[in-house]
């Protein structure tokens, strides 16, 4: 199985989940979610394939989510705004998302990651 993961080589995270997947013999392509981050439509299916509501996928705990001010105003946006907000910025979205195409995680625990990608 390959996945797909979107990620931001600075991020802690997404070293620990790349590290993992190394570990464990996982083959991945990884994408720089800064400079190709994933469309809306994409964002669009990785929610609906990740169970998760979609401001779940914003990166609560980046700057630019601060500066925005979107603790306050996400509650507001409609999915579609949510993700259109998302497509524009790959620094606003949690980080990694990693992918098969059917499947899809956020974030990286290493329990989803046992669950999912081994």
């Amino acid at each position: 199985m390959s996945l797909t993961v979107y990620q931001y080589p600075k991020c802690g995270t997404c070293r620990k989940a790349l590290k993992w997947l190394d570990e464990n013999g996982v083959e991945y392509e990884a994408i720089h979610i800064v400079d190709t981050p994933p469309s809306q439509s994409e964002l669009k299916s990785f929610i609906e394939k990740s169970d998760l509501p979609a401001k779940k996928f914003f990166n609560t705990s980046g700057k630019k989510y601060r500066e925005l001010g979107l603790k306050d105003k996400l509650k507001d946006l409609s999915e579609d705004e949510m993700t259109e907000l998302l497509a524009s910025d790959g620094m606003l979205i949690k980080r990694p998302i990693v992918t098969d195409g059917q499947k899809v995680t956020v974030g990286f625990k290493e329990e989803t990651f046992e669950e999912n990608w081994k």
